[in-house]
């Protein structure tokens, strides 16, 4: 018994002595197996994060593309700017960093606080931008106080020059601070928060071109965070720029020939579909939208009635008035339905069921044809011709001209403009078309809408006799080294085929238009260029009585279309002035100070001279030079630029 006992006091340190080997055993082995996990798999990583603990990242921003016109003039440039930039990681009082910010600066604290909150997704190591385009009296304070500020920094950005001020602010766009959506967006993958993108116009649809590529510097600073020397460096690369079709010559007598009236124009070189001016008036201040827009300068903006922020050239559709006469004489001449010798008696009125609807002119026309229905703008001619053909013919021809459907120019929102016929208003209210409201259609009102892009497009197939060009605003893109990495050249749609005679008959009333006694668009007149054209007035509201004063909102647009040289048309304009009343009175001066312009860059008009007026002769004679020796447009036209057109 006494030996079995004592077996087994011999054996029991030995089990625990196995037992005790086998743990420290197992306990080394899981701390080597820890060692080589951190020593070896995770190397790289624990490396990073201790050059982090001196290194920092400072990333440096690429310059935006510049933006120049068709002659190399800059539009859009780039300055310097300083924007506050963080880095979480070395800030441990996010809060008192914020507050102490806020007032050294006098900066928004939320704002602060929203911009750190969308910025901190990313690795904390990566520099947050808390503020754009800081002023030199804010960044002497920031340096003054670095020492108490730590994590925060400033860093160099440029920023978006606009050369000449307002102008072309629609078509350029303006840039705007990459939201959450966007930096989900694959279009926009490597952009980081803080950047700056195009919100609108040439500007956000070229932006890929235009961006460029970020670079970096990574720069060692010490305990303070002050730097001591920079480790490595990736240069920025700009943008490639753009140059545009507009002339900026052309773009600025456009702006200024409106003045403070609001409304809308677009000229094209009818031979290329090239833009050569777009104007929206009034204009708003892109400059703005890159930092915190002021509240008082958005409320003002939202409040103007001419709705500066609207891009009317593009967005903007309205009824295109006599202007559509054009259209319904084409097609009434190309279905055989009138000639040139076709006579309508207009007596002021047009009865038509149970309605009576009335011409601009209400003591009547007398008899008329199409060359002095055009001229004259007679409504009594249109409602009958418009009556004949029906609103799906009417459409059939209009669309073939580019009206009713986006015309693809390369910005953003292209309004299509409508284009009405009978399976139209059937889908859309359910109801059969009515015939009465033809009549509306073939002198542009009722349900007819159109763009000022498109009013242009179509006068520039007129003025063509039929071959219809995409309309483009770029020429070529180039390298920041100078480089063509791709042009533009002038892309024919498609070419529509009319009669010569309907051709000839239709554009030598709108030759009439401009150039003959009693024609409506006088003021557009030019002594060297032989131009073309056609007025147009369209209603915004129904008044059953128009005497007295029309609150603003109230009055008619004012339009006008033409081309020139009438002989070998070059460029179309069109020009809507809203609520402008009348478009011989106020669109046609704009047009023609437009055309002055075109003619003078190309040098067949010299220097400005003292307008002379055409007698009632044909274009043949006039270009024998048959003319009067009146200083202004005659009485009698002058007084019918306050009728209807």
């Amino acid at each position: 018994m006494k030996n079995q006992r004592f077996i087994r006091e011999v054996r029991d340190p030995s089990r625990r002595l196995l037992f005790l080997t086998i743990g420290v055993s197992i306990l080394f082995f899981v701390l080597l197996m820890r060692l080589w996990y951190l020593q070896i798999v995770k190397a790289e990583e624990f490396q990073n994060l201790s050059e982090n603990n001196r290194l920092r990242l400072a990333p440096v921003a690429a310059s935006r593309g510049t933006i120049l016109d068709r002659n190399g003039e800059i539009l859009v440039d780039n300055l310097p700017s300083f924007s506050i930039t963080v880095i979480p990681q070395e800030v441990t009082d996010k809060d008192g960093l914020l507050k102490s910010l806020s007032r050294l600066v006098g900066m928004d604290e939320a704002e602060l606080a929203e911009k750190w909150l969308k910025g901190s997704k990313r690795s904390r190591y990566q520099p947050i931008i808390l503020a754009s385009n800081i002023t030199r009296d804010q960044l002497e304070i920031l340096e003054e106080n670095r020492l108490s500020l730590p994590g925060l920094d400033v860093a160099m950005h440029p920023i978006r020059a606009y050369a000449h001020g307002l102008l072309g602010a629609h078509l350029f766009g303006h840039l705007g601070e990459i939201s959450e959506q966007e930096m989900g967006n694959v279009r926009f993958k490597g952009y980081n928060p803080g950047d700056y993108v195009g919100k609108s116009g040439i500007e956000r649809n070229w932006e890929k071109e235009l961006h460029g590529i970020n670079g970096g510097r990574q720069i060692e600073v010490d305990a303070m965070g002050r730097f001591l020397r920079t480790v490595s460096e990736r240069s920025p690369i700009t943008g490639n720029s753009l140059v545009l079709t507009i002339d900026l010559k052309l773009q600025k007598a456009a702006e200024a020939a409106f003045g403070e009236q609001a409304g809308a124009a677009v000229a094209l070189d009818v031979n290329s579909g090239e833009v050569l001016a777009f104007v929206s008036n009034p204009s708003f201040d892109p400059a703005l939208f890159a930092g915190r827009l002021p509240a008082e300068t958005w409320n003002r903006y939202l409040t103007d009635k001419r709705h500066p922020l609207e891009n009317k050239a593009l967005k903007g559709q309205y009824p295109p008035g006599s202007t559509f006469k054009i259209i319904t004489a084409l097609a009434g001449l190309e279905e055989g339905l009138v000639d040139e010798d076709t006579t309508v008696t207009c007596t002021g009125s047009y009865k038509f069921g149970n309605r009576s609807y009335g011409c601009w002119n209400r003591k009547g026309h007398g008899t008329v044809n199409l060359r002095k229905a055009l001229r004259e703008s007679c409504d009594v001619y249109f409602y009958r011709l418009g009556e004949r053909l029906g609103v799906d013919k009417l459409a059939f021809y209009a669309t073939k001209f580019g009206l009713g459907k986006p015309l693809g120019i390369g910005l953003e929102n292209e309004k299509a403009g409508l284009m009405p016929t009978k399976a139209w208003k059937e889908e859309k209210y359910g109801k059969k078309w009515l015939s009465g409201e033809t009549l509306s259609v073939a002198i542009g009102q009722g349900y007819v809408l159109t763009t000022p892009l498109q009013l242009a497009a179509m006068t520039a197939v007129v003025a063509t006799e039929g071959t219809v060009y995409a309309p483009h605003l770029v020429k070529r893109v180039v390298s920041p080294e100078g480089t063509v990495l791709q042009e533009f050249h002038p892309a024919v749609v498609r070419r529509e085929s009319l009669r010569k005679e309907t051709w000839r008959a239709v554009k030598e009333g709108l030759f009439a238009v401009v150039n003959e006694r009693g024609g409506t668009g006088a003021f557009a007149r030019l002594y060297e260029v032989k131009v073309a054209g056609k007025t147009g007035t369209s209603q915004v509201v129904k008044l059953s009585n128009r005497r007295g004063q029309i609150p603003y909102q109230y009055r008619d647009h004012a339009l006008f279309v033409a081309f020139a040289p009438y002989d070998k048309p070059e460029i179309a304009v069109a020009v809507v002035v809203e609520h402008g009343e009348h478009g011989g009175s106020a669109a046609a001066p704009i047009a023609g100070k437009i055309l002055r312009t075109y003619f003078e860059g190309t040098g067949v008009i010299k220097k400005p001279v003292i307008q002379k007026t055409y007698s009632s002769a044909t274009p043949r004679e006039i270009s024998k030079k048959t003319e009067t020796d009146t200083l202004v447009p005659e009485e009698q036209n002058a007084e019918e630029q306050n009728g209807y057109d």
